[in-house]
């Protein structure tokens, strides 16, 4: 048998049982994929990050894994397993290395966590009708593509049509092949926000992430060239909620700022 440790972190958020939550698994021993796989989908949730142990480049080398598939890259489940390490080290820096051999700089102040990202561009892209039509949407401004992610951007009128969107999850999977999700996006009329948004991704994992750092790589570059901004707030309209500050810091690098509540800690057997 066995034993991982294991938590659940609620990510971009000061409140337990807001923003979204995510599985972090500290291994001790290799898991193969299917096994990761198979704890991804015990654990229920959008994503579960599994770090194995420090290397000799002093980085923790981190993989993701929704309850359908492995993912390369995810903001959430970063941040979750950012708040463990530091908590657990008293650390106030580390840093994680993905599958793809992406170095993700991570940096604590106080309850703050800010991690380094790249930053991803988008190009123009139609939408199929019946896309459109199963997200409940009549009207767009704009829509772009992100190769890395594999993730449409859709902006439309307004956050208060945002937040009402019912999507037909069924129809929505059956209407695009080649995607991993599509990511709804529009101005804020919030005082504290510049934009919100919303992820819808039943082709890669749950139907809606409650709340999405990854989305960020291609989204905050987005809203930086509409609002000729380089430090702006997001709030994403979920159920859930959640927000996060992002900062453009060249062509290259971003950074995602925000915070996490510790709701469980426990081992896992197998």
């Amino acid at each position: 048998m066995i034993e991982i440790e294991t938590y659940i972190v609620d990510s971009f958020t000061d409140q337990p049982f807001k923003g979204n939550p995510a599985g972090v698994c500290l291994l001790n021993n290799e898991l193969s994929d299917a096994e990761m796989l198979l704890i991804a989908k015990e654990m229920g949730l959008s994503e579960t990050a599994f770090i194995r142990e420090i290397n000799e480049n002093n980085d923790y080398p981190i993989r993701f894994f929704s309850p359908i598939m492995e993912i390369p890259l995810c903001g959430h489940a970063t941040l979750a397993s950012s708040k463990v390490l530091f908590e657990k080290s008293g650390h106030n820096s580390i840093s994680f290395v993905t599958k793809q051999n992406l170095r993700l700089p991570i940096l604590c102040n106080k309850e703050f966590i800010k991690m380094r990202f790249p930053i991803y561009e988008t190009i123009p892209k139609e939408v199929p009708f019946a896309l459109l039509k199963a997200l409940g949407i009549e009207e767009t401004n704009n829509s772009v593509y992100n190769a890395e992610t594999k993730i449409l951007l859709l902006e439309i009128q307004s956050a208060e049509l945002l937040k009402k969107l019912t999507p037909d999850f069924d129809k929505l999977k059956k209407s695009h092949k080649g995607i991993n999700g599509v990511l709804v996006t529009a101005l804020s009329t919030k005082v504290d926000f510049d934009f919100e948004s919303r992820y819808f991704w039943p082709w890669s994992g749950t139907n809606e992430d409650p709340v999405t750092g990854g989305t960020h790589t291609f989204l905050a570059k987005y809203w930086g060239k509409k609002l000729n901004k380089s430090k702006m707030n997001s709030f994403q309209c979920s159920e859930r909620t959640g927000f996060m500050e992002v900062e453009l810091l060249n062509k290259k690098d971003m950074t995602i700022k925000s915070k996490a509540q510790i709701v469980l800690q426990g081992m896992l057997r197998i």
